[in-house]
C-alpha cells in the first residue's frame, strides 16, 4: 500500500488498512534495527522538524529515526523561527519545501500543523498538537500488538484527561478493532465531534467506544489500562486546581484489581509518579512502558519511509 506524499495529520485521514500497515512496517524497520540489518530507505533525505514545544521523546526518537534511515534532520526551534510571527505559516511551508523532503512539526495550535500541510509541498508529520497524537498512538498499537499478538478481543481503558491523547487513542482503536473505555471527570471528556467519528468507524471494526465519568467502571475487565499527566504542557496554571478534580481517576493498585489479569499498563510520558500513576504500578509495569517509549521511533520510521 502506497502511502508517498501523504501527511501525517490525524489517524483519522488513515483506514484499517493504511494504519495495519504502518505497524506492519514499523515491525519491519524494527527487526532491522535490532539485528543490525541497514534500511537506508531515505538515504540523503532531509526532515526539517519545527519545535514550538520543548521535547525528550519527540526530537530524539525522530532524529535518530532519520538517521538510522540513511537520511539527516535539520532542528528548528520556535526562538528561531517563531511560527507564523516572523512570517506567514504559508511561507514557512513554501520555503521549507524547497529545502527539505518531509516537515515535523510538534506545536500548541492544530489549525498551524494544518496550514503547513496545506502550503507544503512534501508531506508533513504532526508530532503533536493540544488536539491529537497520532505518533504516539501508533506506537501505543505497535506495542500492544507485540504484547497481544492480535487488536482481537482487546479493551483499553484510558483514565484521565479528555486531551489529545484520549483523541487519538479513539481513533486509533477505532481503526483497529479494539474496545476503548475513556473515563474522565465531569466537564473534561473528549469533544463529541472526536467521539462520533470514532462511532463512525467503529461500525466497520466492531469497536465499542464509550466515554464515562467512572473509572472503576471503564478499568472493568480491560487488556490494557492507559493514563497520562492530569495538565499538559500550557495547563501548568491549573495544576492544583487539576490534582483536586483528578484525584479519584489515578492508576492504582486497586484501580488496577478491576482490570484483566493479564492487564498492561501504558503511559505516554513525561509520569508524574504519585499523581496518575502510582509509582509501584509504574515500577511493576516499567517494561512495557518504556518498550512502548521506544516503539515511537520504530512506528515515526515506518511513517516516515513510508510517506516520504
Amino acid at each position: 500500500m502506497s502511502l508517498t506524499g501523504k501527511d501525517f495529520i490525524t489517524l483519522f485521514d488513515f483506514d484499517n488498512h493504511s494504519i495495519n500497515s504502518l505497524i506492519d512496517t514499523a515491525i519491519e524497520i524494527k527487526q532491522k534495527t535490532k539485528t543490525g540489518k541497514a534500511h537506508h530507505v531515505l538515504k540523503g533525505k532531509t526532515l526539517a522538524m519545527i519545535f514550538a514545544k520543548p521535547s525528550l521523546r519527540t526530537r530524539v526518537s525522530f532524529e535518530v529515526g532519520i538517521q538510522q534511515l540513511g537520511g539527516y534532520a535539520v532542528v528548528l526551534k520556535q526562538d528561531e523561527i517563531i511560527l507564523g510571527k516572523r512570517e506567514t505559516i504559508s511561507d514557512t511551508a513554501r520555503v521549507l519545501s524547497r529545502y527539505a523532503d518531509g516537515i515535523m512539526i510538534r506545536t500548541f495550535d492544530h489549525k498551524d500543523v494544518v496550514e503547513l500541510a496545506e502550503y507544503s509541498d512534501v508531506p508533513v508529520i504532526n508530532a503533536l498538537t493540544d488536539f491529537c497524537h497520532p505518533c504516539q498512538v501508533l506506537a501505543d498499537l505497535l506495542t500492544i500488538k507485540e504484547k497481544f499478538g492480535s487488536f482481537k478481543n482487546l479493551k483499553l481503558a484510558y483514565v484521565g484527561d479528555g486531551n489529545n491523547m484520549a483523541n487519538s487513542l479513539i481513533a486509533g482503536c477505532a481503526l483497529t478493532g479494539i474496545d476503548v473505555s475513556i473515563a474522565t471527570p465531569d466537564g473534561y471528556e473528549p469533544g463529541m465531534d472526536i467521539i462520533w467519528k470514532g462511532k463512525d468507524i467503529s461500525i466497520s471494526t466492531n469497536s465499542n467506544i464509550e466515554v464515562i465519568n467512572n473509572p472503576l467502571d471503564a478499568v472493568s475487565g480491560a487488556n490494557i489500562v492507559y493514563t497520562d499527566v492530569w495538565a499538559s504542557m500550557g495547563q501548568e496554571k491549573e495544576a492544583e486546581k487539576r490534582k483536586k478534580i483528578f484525584k479519584n481517576y489515578q492508576v492504582n493498585e486497586a484501580l488496577m484489581k478491576k482490570a484483566s489479569a493479564n492487564a498492561i499498563v501504558l503511559h505516554c510520558l513525561p509520569a508524574h509518579r504519585g499523581e496518575e500513576i502510582t509509582e509501584d504500578i509504574l515500577e511493576k509495569h516499567a517494561d512495557t512502558i518504556f518498550d512502548q517509549a521506544e516503539n515511537r521511533l520504530h512506528a515515526q520510521k515506518a511513517v516516515m519511509a513510508s510517506i516520504m
